[in-house]
């Protein structure tokens, strides 16, 4: 029997990454997508096109988009402008309250119904917009919280969350993607959404300062 792992995929650089990595390790690929309410649809298409790169048989895309009722951040509050510049000592008006933290229950809940072992997320500690909910004691406290909160775990079957970008820049994460050849023309992360990047909002300046330290140029169009 193959092993199993599910895939929190956005449609952007760091989730597709994750893909080609789970894949080399010889995991059986289930993304699992989540509209959360977002202002655009375009990265939940953009997943839909990598999950069919990697034939994945089972690609579940999930609606929770009453978190734009909840509101609070630059994605999903229609009153909030995303900001095209970043106090790096302050949270950014992108941070969705929670978000991983829901996402990751949702995936432990999928991974429990499917018999996966394992759970990927593409959260990075090191080249990120300075979100809680990538920082490694959150992780390592939500795989305790799922196995304690799961049949699987009750029973054993321990269910582990893979975070294998957390300690790499964007950099690093391009140059082992194009290692294991990930689709990064299919993917997006500019936060406005628009089939042509801004280049200008945090999202797109990690990307570009990513591919241009990995010596490397972003295959996806730009405005300008």
């Amino acid at each position: 029997m193959s092993k199993k792992a599910v895939i929190v995929l956005s449609g952007g650089l760091d989730s597709t990454t994750c893909m080609g990595m789970a894949k080399e390790k010889g995991y059986e690929l289930y993304p699992i997508t989540f509209h959360y309410g977002q202002k655009h649809n375009r990265e939940v298409e953009q997943a839909k096109k990598v999950a069919e790169y990697y034939e994945a048989p089972d690609h579940r895309i999930v609606n929770i988009s009453f978190l734009n009722q909840i509101g609070g951040s630059a994605l999903t509050d229609q009153s909030i402008d995303v900001p095209t510049d970043m106090d790096e000592d302050e949270i950014p008006a992108t941070y969705v309250p929670a978000r991983n933290m829901i996402f990751l229950s949702l995936a432990s809940a999928y991974a429990e119904v499917i018999g996966a072992e394992a759970i990927y997320i593409g959260v990075s500690a090191v080249d990120y917009s300075g979100y809680p909910d990538c920082r490694p004691e959150f992780i390592e406290s939500m795989n305790e919280t799922v196995n304690l909160a799961t049949k699987a775990g009750a029973t054993g079957s321990n269910m582990v969350i893979e975070t294998p970008l957390i300690d790499l820049t964007k950099a690093e994460t391009v140059k082992e993607g194009l290692r294991l050849d990930v689709p990064y023309e299919l993917t997006t992360s500019c936060y406005n959404g628009e089939e042509e990047a801004c280049g200008e909002c945090d999202s797109c300046r990690l990307r570009l300062k990513g591919f241009e330290e990995a010596g490397s140029t972003d295959p996806i169009p730009y405005k300008g």
